[in-house]
């Protein structure tokens, strides 16, 4: 009789609970959010905007390229020398409909007297709030005198904390060598009209109540005078030239460009501002302005121009992003909406004339996307230097390591988190292996784990703080302030916090669901999920393996105080307590081992170590392959990783996840020990596992391929000897991973590929069910030493029931819904070989290779239904008279609050979610949408109808409301049918 199977080993010490340090609202969880601040870009600060002797500046010089369009080149200028790095950037800009790239590049120094510093912080201060901030503070409404922003200098719009210019360059200088200069014609124009906003007697009149004659002086000294000259407030200009001239209006201080002169058109032309088509207050443009502003126009006679408003800057740095959002505008209308309503009419004398061309004012539109990128590649140069690592580390990998997935940028830390993570955990493997050389596996597993777990990274990352580098929102670009830009989108902090770093403190951790996350305050503080910081602990490490190897992995562990010494001192003691043991017994199993490794070793103990099992202690043995075993699963986890991560570039994270998973896992590494005969050498000492591995290899070599084995448990011994051998080979190397990879490789290919890789059943399953738009139910009971699992799923004629049963909860949900995936593939179910990646097979043979699987079988329970109106749905014949009514939460009416509820209660009840069917109306005159504080116009208009099958009943049908968007619309129809099904007692709404 054993005493020991392969389940239970006596010896093994369970992990401290202290070590368990993942609570489930603890450091390192999703569950628990906490506030943190948000570092300083240093090398962004300066001292000289009041230096009368002016200042020196290295200059950075931006190049824009597109194939559709012409932009100009600025020039960034900072105090202090920018890092290569940031100096080099390239960066692609995504725009609606076109892609522009955007280059950096160091231009030496410029020096800049005191006066060309104030005309250009005048340039700044006029066009970038302007353009995307304010130039007018205060209202009629409020009560508080509006008055121009740039009235008198302002020192409040410009921090030595964070200063920069940004200034234009001369498009006709820009040649092949390099060359440059600043544009300081379009600066001076700048400055020209501030000065006269300053001097502006409407400004005045407005503040006094008096009504201001609006004109550029007296008519008769205008000059030039005549049919094709039009007056603007500070110049006359032909009419020829007026087309794309930029200008800004002087009651608004908005800023646009002339699109055209409508020339059968005047101020004295009826006013036509109301888009719902009622009359207008105002009689004319005239009487509007006069009425509102209190400005009695000179030239009323003059043609009215048409002008384009810029609009709000967008997030360009993402691909997706921009293709997401050309595809909600276009859906809701909006594109064309926008393009209809950023045009004005205005007269021209209300204008003053920017003397900059329209192409910059475009290239303006590209520099908040290009500055936040190039402020976030400063943060990791930052970071950088503070873990000061001798070779020179890429900071864009850095960056990828503190971009979380919530930026919405086209990259993220999930694949150098999901290294960074096989990294550490081999490094600390190894360290607490060779550090405790008679340590059993149970401690030193303890050891790792309480090294590795989120909680300790957690406090690693804080003590570094590494979380105040996290990048956890997308770009907002109505928040982006350049220096000399007024905030018109301020948060206030609302924290308790007074300083821009957050303390340490309970005070300001919570498990509110409701958290907002990522969106920083006008302080910085920013509210995080506490295991982001654990994961960018594992990305940074990752970040470094990839850009400096193992060294520089290693530094990067010993700056955040982890314990990691991997000195060839160590490896030299466990080479000479492995030598010590006698290989004269079992030389044949060694050589004929050694031979089908194709690696010879110096030390044989340590393979013959590599292959005894724990029960061969009971004749007398002292040794085992458990330690090694515990050192080699962490080795081949970084070398799969590693090639993975190589090897498949083009992969998102999620699914070099599943290709991990498929790889580095017990059952795998038990199919290569039985296909490449290493299971024969093992020395065991168990009847009972002896006879489990008889059985497993019997079925592996049976199997036409790994989708039969799929289900079947296999002896967890065979995949120890295979990690066990590895960690031998590793020792036997001296740590040379190289070597044990070349070893390695040709005994687990091939290994998995998107093109070939399978989900666990009960992950495909899940997956194509939430695809298809089904829920299933599970149901598992215990009963002795297995596990009965039942999972039903309710199509739309059929309900699908699979049983299976298994060792463990996985392994029998794992065969109920083999069986289940069997019946969706029968009607035609199953996933498209481009969403993930894999081909159909048959599924057969489910049944487990050690329980006789007599007990699975997959019911069916056919139903019938018949299509029906609303008003027509009759109760199912096979409800139960006291079936519960289902009861829900008062239904939210924001924007996706009414398919949410629909879609939980479908969940609820196993019902297949709803479908709609979405129709579009397209109008040349404004249409008005909802009510009160909800009320829209817009020129298109959307209609859904919604249909809903419920098993036993029937398919109910509603009709929404028009809406200005498709979503929208589909939220009155999903209310409709909520409210139906409570008036045919299907259904209670809590109010």
């Amino acid at each position: 009789m054993d005493i020991l199977d392969d389940h239970h080993i006596e010896g093994r010490d369970e992990i401290d609970p202290k070590v368990k340090c993942n609570e489930s609202a603890g450091a390192g969880t999703t569950k628990r959010k906490e506030l943190h601040g948000t570092v300083h870009v240093n090398a962004l600060s300066g001292t000289w905007r009041d230096n009368p002797h002016g200042a020196v500046f290295h200059a950075y010089k931006i190049d824009f390229s597109c194939d559709c369009e012409l932009y100009p080149g600025f020039v960034l200028l900072t105090e202090l020398k920018l890092d290569e790095d940031v100096a080099n950037t390239k960066v692609d800009l995504y725009l609606l409909d076109k892609m522009v790239k955007s280059s950096v590049m160091p231009c030496g120094e410029v020096h800049l007297e005191s006066d060309q510093i104030r005309r250009a912080m005048r340039f700044h201060e006029l066009l970038f709030n302007g353009l995307y901030g304010k130039l007018f503070l205060g209202s009629k409404a409020s009560g508080v005198n509006r008055e121009f922003l740039l009235q008198r200098d302002n020192d409040l719009l410009w921090s030595t904390s964070y200063i920069y210019l940004i200034l234009p360059i001369k498009s006709l200088d820009i040649v092949d060598d390099g060359s440059w200069s600043i544009d300081w014609k379009g600066i001076d124009s700048c400055v020209s009209v501030v000065e006269f906003m300053r001097n502006s007697a409407w400004l005045s009149a407005e503040q006094s109540g008096a009504q201001y004659r609006s004109s550029i002086g007296d008519p008769s000294s205008a000059g030039g005078a005549g049919e094709n000259t039009v007056h603007l407030a500070n110049r006359s200009l032909s009419i020829e030239n007026l087309e794309e001239t930029v200008v800004m209006s002087i009651h608004t201080g908005r800023i646009y460009y002339v699109r055209e002169v409508l020339v059968n058109t005047s101020a004295e032309s009826p006013f036509d501002s109301n888009v719902d088509g009622a009359p207008s207050k105002y009689t004319s443009f005239a009487d509007y302005f006069s009425k509102k502003y209190g400005i009695v126009l000179f030239y009323p006679g003059q043609p009215l121009l048409l002008l384009k408003q810029t609009h709000n800057p967008f997030n360009l740095l993402s691909d997706s992003e921009a293709s997401a959002l050309r595809r909600k505008m276009l859906s809701s209308g909006d594109l064309v909406d926008s393009k209809r309503q950023n045009h004005v009419h205005m007269p021209p004398e209300l204008l003053v004339c920017i003397d900059i061309q329209l192409s910059t004012l475009r290239a303006l539109y590209l520099i908040p996307s290009l500055i936040h990128r190039l402020e976030s590649v400063m943060l990791a140069c930052q970071l950088r230097k503070e873990i000061a690592y001798n070779f020179r580390m890429p900071s864009s990998l850095i960056l990828e390591a503190l971009t979380t997935l919530r930026c919405c940028e086209d990259f993220s830390s999930e694949r150098l988190e999901l290294l960074g993570d096989s990294v550490l955990k081999y490094v600390v493997s190894c360290h607490v292996f060779l550090k405790s050389p008679y340590e059993h596996e149970g401690k030193l597993s303890g050891q790792r784990q309480s090294t590795i777990c989120n909680a300790n990274l957690h406090k690693l990352g804080t003590k570094r703080k590494l979380h105040e580098y996290i990048r956890d929102s997308a770009f907002e670009p109505r928040r982006w302030v350049a220096p000399g830009q007024l905030s018109v989108h301020p948060v206030p902090c609302s924290h308790g916090v007074d300083t821009s770093e957050v303390p340490l403190d309970s005070r300001f951790h919570t498990i509110d669901e409701n958290t907002v996350l990522g969106k920083s305050c006008d302080k910085g503080h920013r509210w995080l999920v506490s295991k982001s910081i654990a994961d960018c602990v594992e990305a940074v490490i990752g970040a470094y393996y990839v850009g400096g190897g193992l060294m520089a992995a290693l530094h990067m562990m010993k700056w955040l105080g982890i314990e990691a010494e991997l000195g060839p001192g160590y490896v030299d003691k466990a080479i000479n307590l492995a030598s010590d043991r006698s290989c004269i017994q079992k030389v044949d199993q060694i050589t004929a081992l050694e031979s089908k490794l194709g690696y010879d070793f110096s030390t044989k103990g340590l393979l013959l170590e590599a292959i005894t099992h724990l029960t061969e202690q009971e004749s007398g043995v002292g040794y085992c392959y458990e330690r090694l075993e515990f050192l080699g699963d962490a080795v081949l986890d970084v070398l799969i990783t590693w090639h993975l991560y190589q090897n498949h570039t083009d992969i998102d994270p999620g699914e070099l996840t599943d290709l991990r998973s498929a790889s580095v896992n017990n059952e795998n590494f038990a199919q290569v020990s039985v296909r490449r005969n290493l299971y024969q050498h093992l020395q065991l000492s168990s009847e009972s596992i002896s006879k489990q591995i008889t059985e497993y290899v019997t079925l592996v070599m049976d199997a036409e391929d790994s989708k039969s084995l799929q289900g079947r448990q296999c002896p967890k011994v065979l995949g120890d000897l295979l990690e066990s051998i590895a960690g031998a080979i590793l020792i036997d190397t001296k740590l040379n991973v190289e070597e044990v990879w070349r070893i390695f490789f040709p005994l687990l290919s091939p290994i998995v590929t998107p093109d070939n890789l399978e989900l666990p059943p009960f992950r495909e399953l899940n997956e194509l069910c939430d695809r298809l738009g089904y829920f299933f139910k599970e149901h598992c009971i215990n009963d002795k030493d297995v596990v009965l699992a039942e999972l039903r799923l309710q199509l739309e004629d059929i309900l699908l029931i699979g049983e299976g049963i298994g060792k463990t909860k996985k392994a029998a949900k794992g065969q109920a819904a083999l069986y289940l995936l069997k019946g969706l593939d029968n009607k035609g179910m199953s996933y498209d070989k481009c969403v993930l990646k894999r081909k159909k097979q048959e599924l057969n043979d489910v049944s487990s290779g050690l329980i006789d699987m007599k007990f699975s079988v997959m019911k069916s329970k056919h139903t019938s239904h018949k299509k029906q109106k609303v008003s027509q749905l009759p109760c199912g014949d096979n409800e139960a008279p006291d079936a519960a009514i289902p009861v829900i939460a008062a239904v939210k009416t924001d924007k996706g609050g009414p398919r949410n509820s629909l879609y939980e209660l479908c969940k609820r009840l196993q019902w297949p979610m709803p479908s709609f069917e979405t129709t579009e109306q397209k109008s040349r005159s404004p249409i008005e949408f909802g009510e009160g504080s909800d009320k829209r116009t817009g020129f298109n208009g959307f209609t859904s109808k919604i249909s809903l099958l419920i098993p036993d009943s029937g398919v109910m049908e509603a009709m929404g409301e028009q809406r200005a968007d498709k979503k929208s619309s589909q939220d009155s129809a999903a209310l409709h049918l909520l409210y139906e099904l409570e008036q045919q007692g299907k259904l209670v709404i809590n109010c």
